[in-house]
């Protein structure tokens, strides 16, 4: 029996969202700075796919490694080449904000001019383009990208974890994470984990560019128009928690792509292009009743005050 492919789309999307939220809540954990270029990170990784698969002519997962290495080296050469000269002349906050952003806009250039180059060099399509004829069919489960969008969620969250509490640099990521000044008093590198971070983050950006890729259509301007659902899915989750990234993307794109398909179904398509004002208003009602996120909630205070609320209707 097929999967749905209403379920299989909001799958995949949810999956692949909650691994950009992931790396957008790890440099933010790290550095405190909300990356703006993150979803133009991902569509490294999409043109990287579109190289390897239609360039180069070679199986599309093979474009995977790749990604990761080439979008997590871009990341990081921006830490290290403009993030971290700001910091260091003791920038604040709104200066390092706006460096992502203009980050965000040479990104978009670049993959512009790439995609003109590929298409003038090697005469193949590159703005609105529909790589799935690319990917593995599965049988009585439709596109591979469906099952490798879930497994790599799952590797990517055991292994962060694993890293996290199983490791000695897992130990001193944390300890910077928790208080930079002191774990640097003790002897942890700190501007190492951050370079880190960024260097991961960007990686699994890539790597969700691959699985959108193989599924989406792709411009270089794609990752960009995904910046609300991603900043959305993070906020939500808790821009302190790994663990609330992923839950938070996971609803984030479910919402968006299920909760959408059905909620038209009852008022009409004509809501359909309003999809991106459902991830705004989570963001905004999260912000204004639970600002931590679903990670910060007390889930044992709210029990007790609904016990005790229907305690007093007795």
């Amino acid at each position: 029996m097929a999967v749905d492919p209403l379920v299989r789309d909001a799958v995949i999307y949810a999956s692949t969202l909650s691994m950009l939220s992931l790396g957008l809540t790890l440099t933010y954990m790290t550095t405190k700075v909300p990356n703006f270029a993150h979803g133009s990170l991902a569509t490294v990784g999409s043109y990287t796919l579109l190289t390897f698969a239609s360039v180069l002519k070679l199986n599309a997962y093979y474009s995977i490694p790749a990604a990761f290495l080439i979008s997590g080296a871009v990341s990081a050469a921006f830490y290290l080449l403009a993030l971290r000269p700001l910091i260091n002349r003791g920038a604040g906050l709104l200066h390092q904000m706006i460096a992502t952003i203009a980050f965000e806009l040479v990104l978009i250039a670049a993959l512009n001019i790439y995609a003109d180059l590929i298409t003038q060099t090697f005469r193949v399509q590159s703005r609105d383009v529909l790589l799935r004829r690319f990917d593995v069919q599965i049988e009585g489960i439709g596109p591979g990208v469906f099952l490798a969008s879930i497994a790599f969620v799952a590797v990517t969250l055991t292994a962060l974890v694993l890293l996290l509490h199983r490791t000695r640099f897992g130990v001193a990521m944390r300890a910077a994470i928790e208080n930079p000044m002191l774990a640097g008093t003790l002897g942890v590198n700190v501007k190492l984990v951050y370079l880190f971070s960024w260097f991961l983050a960007g990686g699994l950006a890539g790597v969700s560019g691959v699985l959108l890729g193989l599924h989406y259509q792709q411009d270089p301007a794609f990752g960009s128009r995904m910046l609300v659902s991603i900043f959305a899915s993070s906020i939500l989750g808790g821009l302190s928690s790994i663990y609330g990234a992923v839950l938070g993307g996971f609803t984030i794109g479910l919402v968006e792509i299920y909760g959408i398909f059905q909620l038209s179904r009852a008022v009409g398509g004509w809501i359909l292009p309003y999809r991106i004002v459902f991830p705004l208003l989570i963001m905004a009602v999260t912000l204004l009743v639970f600002p931590k996120g679903l990670s910060g909630l007390q889930l044992s205070g709210i029990t007790a005050r609904l016990r005790k609320g229907g305690g007093k209707g007795a």
